[in-house]
C-alpha cells in the first residue's frame, strides 16, 4: 500500500490495454452537442458510461438539468468523512462537430485508431480522455489504498463545446451540492508534449461584429468610385487603429497595466513549442518586450477572425454597400470585461470612425480568471508532479485559451488547479484529433500520484467557514 504501488497499478491499467478499450467507448459515441440529432447520444454518455463507472468507484450519482442547458449534467460524489479535503473534479463529454469527411484515410472521428503511437478519434483529448484519465487514477488509488483520504465530486457536462450554457446558473444555484475546497480538474494541453504542465486559470474571451452599412446596394465604381464612401476601406483603417502594424493593442482598456511578478517569475522558463507541426513563431509581432509566453498567458490579444466586402467568390466592379468583420479580444486578469466594448466605441469615435456599429457577440463571455502562482496549493501540486516523473513542470498563471473556469472560481469560490493531458499539436476541433499514447500513459501516473498525496498528510491547510 504505497504511493508507487498506486502509480504502477494506473500504468498497468494503460499497459493491459483496459484503458484503450475503455476509451474506445466513449470516442464511439458521437456526443456532437451542436447537433440537435444528438441529444439521445448526449444523455446515454452520462447515464450508460459515466454513472456506472463512478458508481462502481463507491460515488453517489443523480442527473441534473437546467432550462438553458443544451445537454444533461452527472453530479457524483463520495464522501469519506467531512473533516478531510474535498475536491472538485470536472469534464464534458460533448464533443465539436466530427467532420467525418474531412479525416485522413483510415482514420474516423468515432473508432478509436491506433497509429505511429497516437489515439486518433474525436474527444480523446478533448475532453472525453482527459477525464477518463483522471476518473482510471481514482480507481488506482481507491484499490491501492482501499479508501481514497479525501473527499470527491465530479460534474460532467455536455455542452461545453455550445459555452456551457446553464453552468453557471446551475452552480449559482447549487453551490451546497458543488461545495468543495478546490477544484482539480484536466482540460487543454500542456506546454509541450515532454513537459507535464499546470495551469490556473484562463484568459477570458470575447467576439464582436465590426459594421459599416453605408447604403442598400451596390454601385458601379467606374461611375461612383471616388464618389461614394467604401465601407471595406473605412473598416481597414478602423480596425487599424485598434492595433499597430506589428499588432500591438493601442486600447489601454484592453491591456493590463504591468505584468505581475509572479506571473512573471512563473513564465520565465516556459517556452511555447507547438512540435515539429506546429506554427513558426513571428517574433516581431504583439507587445514589444514580452516573451512567446508572456504574449500567450500574461497579456491581451486581439485577432480578425473573418472579414468580409462585396462577394469575395465572384468580385464585381461596384463599390461595396456593407462591410464586416469579426473580432475577438482574449484578455487576462485586470481587465474589466464591462468595459471592452465601451473603450472600443470611445476608441472609434474619437479616431472619426462613428460609421463603424459594434456588436458584442452571442456566445457567452469567458472571464479572465488565475490562481495566484504564490499559493500553496500550486507549491503542493509542483511538488506532486515533480515527485512521480522526476520532471519540473510548467507553470502557466492560466491557459492561453478560454474555458469557463470563473464559474469555479468565482461563483463557487474555489482554488483552481488543471492537470492538463493534452500537448498543443493535437488537432482539437480539427479532423484527426489525436492523443500520443506515451502522454495518456504519464497522465494516468501524474493523477495517481496526486490523488495519493491528497489522501496523505501534508497537504496546505483550508481556510474554511
Amino acid at each position: 500500500m504505497t504511493r508507487q504501488a498506486a502509480i504502477a497499478r494506473a500504468e498497468s491499467h494503460f499497459d493491459s490495454g483496459a484503458f484503450k478499450a475503455d476509451l474506445a467507448r466513449l470516442v464511439a459515441m458521437p456526443t456532437e452537442s451542436q447537433n440537435p440529432d444528438r441529444s439521445g447520444v448526449l444523455d446515454a454518455y452520462v447515464e450508460k458510461e459515466m454513472k456506472p463507472r463512478l458508481e462502481s468507484l463507491g460515488f453517489t450519482c443523480r442527473m441534473l438539468a437546467h432550462p438553458k442547458a443544451k445537454g444533461p449534467f452527472l453530479h457524483a460524489e463520495r464522501i469519506e468523512d467531512p473533516l478531510l479535503p474535498t475536491i472538485l473534479g470536472y469534464g464534458h463529454g460533448d464533443v465539436i462537430r466530427g467532420l467525418d469527411k474531412d479525416w485522413s484515410e483510415g482514420l474516423s472521428p468515432w473508432v478509436l485508431t491506433e497509429a505511429n503511437g497516437r489515439w486518433y478519434g474525436r474527444g480523446v483529448v478533448d475532453n472525453k480522455g482527459q477525464h477518463a484519465i483522471n476518473i482510471a487514477a481514482l480507481r488506482a488509488v481507491l484499490e491501492t489504498r482501499g479508501m481514497l483520504g479525501f473527499n470527491v465530486k465530479y460534474l460532467i457536462e455536455m455542452g461545453e463545446e455550445m459555452g456551457s450554457p446553464g453552468l453557471r446558473e446551475l452552480c449559482m444555484e447549487r453551490k451546497d451540492l458543488l461545495k468543495a475546497d478546490l477544484l482539480i480538474a484536466s482540460d487543454g494541453p500542456r506546454l509541450s508534449a515532454e513537459r507535464p504542465t499546470i495551469f490556473l486559470g484562463a484568459r477570458g474571451v470575447l467576439n464582436f461584429d465590426l459594421t459599416i452599412d453605408a447604403r442598400e446596394g451596390g454601385h458601379h465604381s467606374g461611375n461612383w468610385g471616388g464618389l461614394l464612401s467604401d465601407p471595406a476601406i473605412q473598416l481597414a483603417h478602423a480596425i487599424g487603429t485598434i492595433t499597430s502594424p506589428t499588432g500591438q493593442i493601442r486600447i489601454p482598456e484592453w491591456v493590463p497595466k504591468e505584468l505581475p511578478a509572479s506571473v512573471r517569475q512563473a513564465l520565465a522558463d516556459c517556452e511555447v513549442d507547438g512540435g515539429p507541426e506546429g506554427p513558426v513563431i513571428d517574433r516581431d509581432w504583439g507587445e514589444p518586450g514580452l516573451t512567446p509566453a508572456e504574449q500567450v498567458f500574461g497579456w491581451c490579444s486581439f485577432d480578425v477572425l473573418a472579414m468580409k466586402a462585396g462577394n469575395p467568390d465572384t468580385p464585381v466592379n461596384a463599390v461595396p454597400p456593407r462591410a464586416w468583420a469579426r473580432c475577438q479580444l482574449r484578455f487576462v486578469v485586470g481587465i474589466d470585461p464591462d468595459d471592452i466594448i465601451p473603450a472600443l466605441r470611445r476608441h472609434l469615435d474619437h479616431h472619426g470612425f462613428p460609421m463603424v456599429r459594434v456588436t458584442p457577440g452571442e456566445d457567452e463571455i469567458f472571464h479572465a480568471t488565475r490562481l495566484d502562482p504564490d499559493d500553496a496549493w500550486v507549491a503542493w501540486t509542483v511538488a506532486s508532479l515533480t515527485k512521480t516523473t522526476g520532471k519540473k513542470p510548467a507553470l502557466l498563471p492560466n491557459l492561453g485559451g478560454s474555458l469557463p473556469n470563473d464559474i469555479f472560481s468565482d461563483v463557487l469560490g474555489l482554488r483552481t488547479i488543471w492537470v492538463p493531458h493534452s500537448y498543443p499539436g493535437c488537432s482539437q476541433h480539427a479532423p484527426n484529433e489525436h492523443l500520443p499514447m506515451s502522454l495518456a500513459r504519464e497522465g494516468l501516473a501524474l493523477m495517481a500520484g496526486l490523488y495519493w498525496d491528497l489522501g496523505e498528510n501534508g497537504t496546505p491547510p483550508l481556510e474554511r467557514s
